[in-house]
This record gives structure tokens, sequence and C-alpha cells, in this order.
């Protein structure tokens, strides 16, 4: 049977992908793993280059051909797979890539500084205002819910070890230009506009690519609109997966 691999995003540990499983399962066989850098497990930060071999280990134990599926920066880890792999194709949900220099520039480094002083509400509401780019209001929004809800608590250093990894890599848009297989590169309309930026900077790089915008929705239709997702996910699917 043909499977799916998903890479979940940051701040989660793939519980953000149940309901787009729950509606691939039917057809496919679908693997979403809890990415090496947010396992429990984890000792020290690990590099996208580790991540990858790890993500390829799962997609191995999927019959017959795979598609990978990747949401922000499990979109990037994506990229490195298909870099790394052999699949029949992607879907890409708003990969935060580098594009210039550098991801989330002088604001990296005061998140990191700020996580190693122990002020993880600090470090979260730069990462989301400066980095993500979201409004200020959410920003200190979000970063007070990981100061108080426990599973998120757990998960924000390691989104900032996570943001430290893609900063690491670099621009790689000449590296992601010689991917063959078909991509879907998906956003949202209501997304930070930068993320629309690098789904550009990608369409023009890569060889083979469609876009797909889901109307009214961000980058976080995994869970609010899941229907829409898997639909994107299986029409791609069903091209690549025979």
């Amino acid at each position: 049977m043909s499977g799916i691999l998903v890479l979940h995003a940051g701040l989660d540990d793939g519980f953000m992908w149940r309901k787009v499983a729950t509606l691939l399962r039917p057809h496919y066989a679908v693997e979403v793993p809890c990415r090496l850098q947010y396992r429990p497990s984890r000792g020290p930060a690990v590099s996208m280059v580790q991540e990858a071999e790890t993500a390829l280990a799962v997609a191995a134990r999927l019959d017959g051909p795979v598609l990978v599926v990747g949401h922000s920066s499990g979109a990037v880890l994506a990229l490195e797979c298909l870099l790394a792999g052999s699949f029949a194709g992607a879907v890409l949900y708003e990969p935060p890539v580098v594009v210039d220099t550098t991801l989330g520039g002088a604001a990296t480094e005061r998140a990191r500084l700020a996580r190693e002083r122990g002020q993880m509400t600090a470090a979260m509401r730069i990462f989301l205002r400066d980095v993500v780019r979201v409004p200020a209001w959410q920003a200190s929004l979000g970063a007070l819910a990981v100061t108080v809800i426990p599973k998120l608590r757990r998960l924000a250093p390691r989104q900032i070890d996570d943001l430290l990894a893609i900063e690491a890599l670099g621009n790689r848009l000449g590296d992601y230009a010689g991917i063959r297989a078909p991509v879907v590169l998906l956003g949202g309309d209501r997304s930070p506009a930068h993320l629309g930026e690098r789904l550009d900077a990608l369409e023009r790089v890569m060889p083979h690519t469609t876009r797909v915008i889901i109307p009214g929705q961000g980058h976080t239709a995994q869970d609010r609109a899941p229907e829409k997702v898997a639909q994107v996910i299986l029409e791609h699917a069903a091209r690549v997966l025979v």
C-alpha cells in the first residue's frame, strides 16, 4: 500500500495533524511521527540533517511509493528529505526557507539568549512577533499560552532549536532547484505575507511545482480546515502514488 509521511510543524508532536491523518487513512498508509527535534527523549539539539535521517527511516517502513507532507519547519525538513531520499512527490505547507542570508535575523539571537536565560515567555514572544511575524497582540497571547500549558511549555525550547536548525541550513534554494519530484506548494491567504514570499521563491526555482492557496485560512489550516488540507493531499497523491 502506498504511503504518506507527515512531518509536523514546530510547537507540536504530530497531534495537530490527527484530523487530517484520519481523513487520509482510509486511502493510504499514513505515518505522523513525532519529529526527532521534539521527542521527549531527545538529548542535545539536532540538525536538519539528523532529522532527515530519522524521517527517511520512517519512510522506508512504508510499502511502495511515498508522498511526503511537511508543514512549516516540517516542510523545510521535507525539502531536505527530498534531497536525501526518493519520494513520489511532496506537499509543502508554507516552509519558512531562508531566501536571503537569514530567517529571523537579530531576532533569532534575541530568542536564543532569552531561552538560555530561562525566559521562555520572552523567547516565544520574540519568535512569534519577529520571526513568524504575527501581530504583537497574537504573539503575546501565544507566548502566554506557552507559559501556562504544560505541553507547550515542554515543546517551546525545542522550537528555538528548530529555528536555529533552519538558520544553520542557510539559503538552500540552489539545492532545492534540483528536486525533480512533483511538489504542491500550499498556503493560506491569511498567513503572514513573508510565508507567501517564500513560496514564491521556491516556485521560481523548483521545476515541477503547483501552487494551491486555501481561501480564508492561515498557517493552521490542518487544524481549522482539515477537510480542505486532506483534499489537497489526496488529489496530489492520486497523481503521484501510482
